[in-house]
């Protein structure tokens, strides 16, 4: 609906393309394909549009392919409960395959068993040592430069869902050495 929202369809027809667009903006990685991510999945956003018109889903949206959508006021109100999520968009929220999910799970795990988290988790950030950073995020001093920082990136996607590891995962990204 906040994708509907920011393509315009509070005041006039908005195209499901338009919504697309706005939706990878909001949540990038969520709408687009796993063969080539930087696609957006057209497909999975005529669902949503279609799920939000119907009955079952409160009938958010009216219209269709053709003549394109516009939110109806049981829409708008859902807009402006959920406001809050256009100022904090999901930034790296990514779609994961069931394979991807466990690794997650146990990620989450091992990441949770470092010294480095159980010292966050304790308020005592102050003590964190960069190699219990680096360890926290697996990496080594053979990592360096932008394969550095791509490893915490990608904890920052995968948990930025799940706010106490990203809160964690922030604060102890700061304690990582630069090395390039």
């Amino acid at each position: 609906m906040l994708a509907a929202y920011l393509a315009g369809a509070s005041r006039a027809h908005a195209d499901t393309e338009d919504i697309a667009v706005k939706a990878a903006e909001l949540a990038p990685g969520r709408f687009s394909w796993r063969k080539y991510p930087e696609q957006i999945n057209i497909e999975t956003i005529r669902k949503r549009l279609w799920d939000a018109s119907s009955e079952k889903m409160g009938r958010l949206l009216t219209g269709s392919e053709r003549d394109g959508w516009l939110l109806t006021e049981a829409g708008l109100q859902f807009c402006r409960e959920h406001s809050d999520q256009l100022e904090n968009p999901e930034e790296g929220s990514i779609r994961l395959s069931q394979k991807e999910q466990a690794w997650a799970t146990r990620e989450r795990g091992r990441m949770q068993a470092e010294t480095a988290f159980r010292k966050w988790k304790d308020g005592l950030i102050d003590e964190i040592q960069p190699v219990e950073a680096e360890r926290f995020f697996r990496i080594d001093d053979y990592i360096v430069g932008e394969l550095r920082r791509s490893r915490v990136k990608r904890a920052r996607d995968i948990f930025a869902a799940d706010q106490t590891m990203s809160e964690a995962i922030n604060e102890i990204a700061k304690k990582v050495r630069d090395r390039d």
